[in-house]
């Protein structure tokens, strides 16, 4: 009898839990974990698609900011968060590829312990000058920081961030001395750029877009293979006058590793959905995105290619971990 009874005892308890495994996805508020500032292109990204994904899902999705060391530190919170769907982070290339190299002691393996869900955007970047600098041309500026070398400064969205890379490949193929500055988003870094703090800046279309247009930066070129939709009378860097000049700014969500497959490939479904709408198209556009998707293997193959790109052109560049 008193073991007929402990059965029926843990039966009761266990329960409510074998309930809970057996809800439909999602059954609970998701966290969409940004992994810059507010004012960035990831942050402006996020905005766009969670009220979409909340109102697809039936569920509450929350934007959490979570900035700092280029993606870093929201990368090692998703990754060590469990591993049911309901923590989703919007990352790119530094946080999701090439941070290893910088960082030391960087507290999770992009790699290893995040499993792609969808690639979401591509955005070009603007090679843009505060009003200040005597630079009207990509030739101008070029001859200018070769007089004056590690005197220019340009800001980035942390070390290792596409920002920071692009001005690295943009040393190197014109063989100038530029200071980096890195801060924890693109938000802070072009708040100092308006202000003349630093004096030019690799940045991405949403978060230069509005100062472009106001005459608060000057744009000289697109860092892409084929110009801007949103500024096509730009020139890209290479037609400029740095030939073999190619980079742009990509983002993508991902969810922690051991994720089940079936939540990563409803995810995936209703990302893509969302990014094909014509009103988030509109939106997207008038921020300087792209709606750039694929399946969740393809994207984790885009990424390995990307951080094995950069990683050669870093250590070409010779730069240093923090």
């Amino acid at each position: 009898m008193s073991g007929r009874f402990f059965i029926v005892a843990l039966a009761s308890l266990l329960a409510p839990f074998a309930a809970a495994q057996q809800a439909p996805y999602p059954s609970k508020a998701i966290r969409m974990i940004a992994s810059q500032a507010p004012g960035g292109g990831i942050d402006t990204l996020c905005r766009i698609v969670a009220p979409k994904l909340s109102e697809a899902f039936g569920q509450t999705v929350i934007v959490d900011n979570r900035p700092g060391a280029n993606g870093s530190v929201a990368a090692e919170f998703t990754a060590k968060s469990p591993p049911d769907g309901y923590t989703l982070m919007l990352g790119a290339v530094g946080n999701l590829g090439t941070n290893v190299l910088f960082y030391k002691k960087l507290g999770y393996d992009p790699l290893q312990d995040l499993a792609p869900v969808a690639s979401a955007v591509s955005s070009v970047n603007v090679l843009v000058v505060h009003p200040s600098v005597p630079a009207n041309s990509v030739k101008e500026l070029i001859a200018l920081a070769r007089k004056r070398p590690d005197q220019l400064a340009y800001g980035s969205s942390g070390t290792g961030g596409t920002g920071h890379m692009a001005g690295a490949l943009f040393q190197r193929l014109t063989k100038t001395r530029i200071l980096h500055v890195p801060y924890k988003g693109s938000g802070p870094a072009m708040v100092d750029l308006v202000a003349g703090q630093t004096q030019l800046g690799f940045a991405s279309q949403p978060s230069v877009a509005g100062f472009i247009r106001e005459g608060r930066l000057r744009a000289l070129a697109v860092t892409t293979a084929r110009r801007s939709k949103l500024f096509p009378q730009l020139p890209t860097l290479a037609e400029a006058g740095v030939p073999g000049y190619e980079s742009h700014a990509w983002y993508g969500f991902v969810v922690p590793s051991k994720t089940p497959q079936p939540v990563i490939s409803r995810l995936n479904q209703e990302i893509v959905r969302i990014l094909q709408l014509p009103d988030v198209g509109q939106a997207l556009l008038a921020q300087g995105f792209e709606a750039w998707t694929m399946t969740p293997e393809a994207f984790g193959a885009y990424i390995r290619s990307e951080a094995s790109k950069w990683t050669r052109i870093i250590r070409e560049a010779g730069i240093n971990e923090t």
